[in-house]
Order: structure tokens, then sequence, then C-alpha cells
């Protein structure tokens, strides 16, 4: 003999999420934001870089023009010139070398700033 038990009405499931699945997408949120704000740090880094360069970089012109304007040739040796940029004070070391050629000189400005390097930049200056 089979007894028949009555059926008792199914609740439905009530909508929204479980624990689980709320947890799972708070650390998948999680590690979105943490790689987002590494990628936005290394993007501010390498901005602050890039104009200290271009800083560098014109305070390294303005030293070997004013070599390039004088009206003779450098003279060998090594010397300092102070550049202040964008209120940045930046050091020019500027060293002189013979070449082979008596008419030409070779002429290395490095720029640094509070003892560190930032640029190197080498040419060649004639005799006018």
């Amino acid at each position: 003999m089979k007894f028949h038990r009555p059926s008792q009405p199914r609740r439905p499931k009530p909508p929204g999420f479980t624990l689980v699945e709320v947890l799972v997408a708070l650390a998948i949120v999680a590690v979105s934001l943490i790689s987002a704000s590494q990628v936005g740090g290394a993007w501010v880094l390498n901005a602050n870089r890039q104009w200290q360069y271009q800083l560098a970089q014109v305070c390294a012109d303005n030293a070997l023009i004013a070599l390039r304007l004088s009206s003779q040739l450098p003279g060998m040796g090594e010397r300092s010139v102070d550049c202040t940029q964008a209120q940045r004070e930046m050091r020019v070391v500027l060293t002189v070398r013979a070449t082979p050629n008596p008419s030409f000189r070779r002429v290395e400005a490095q720029v640094f700033e509070a003892q560190t390097p930032l640029l190197r930049v080498q040419t060649v200056i004639g005799r006018y």
C-alpha cells in the first residue's frame, strides 16, 4: 500500500543573490580596482619623469646654444652652469674635450637635479 503525502505548495525562490555570489563579485571588483590603481600610479610616475627630462633637455640645449653663440671655440675642461626651469633647480655640467681635428671640440652636457643625473647630451662644436 502506498501512502500519499499531501503535497505542500512549493514556495518560490526569493529573488536576489546568494552570499557566495556577492563575495565572488566583490573579489573581482577588488582585484580590478587594485590593478587600475597600479596602472594609474605608473602613468603619473611616467608623466612626472617625462616632464623632468623635458626640463633637463631645455637646460642642456640652453647651455650648448650659449657655447655655439660665443665667438670663440670653447676651452677644454669642465664647468658648471646653474639652470632653473619651472621652479626646479638643475645644474648642467659641460665637459669640453679635444677631437682629432683642432677646429672642432667634443662637448658633453650632463644635467643633474639634486645630485641625480637626468640627461646626458653630446655634440661637436666647430670654429666659426
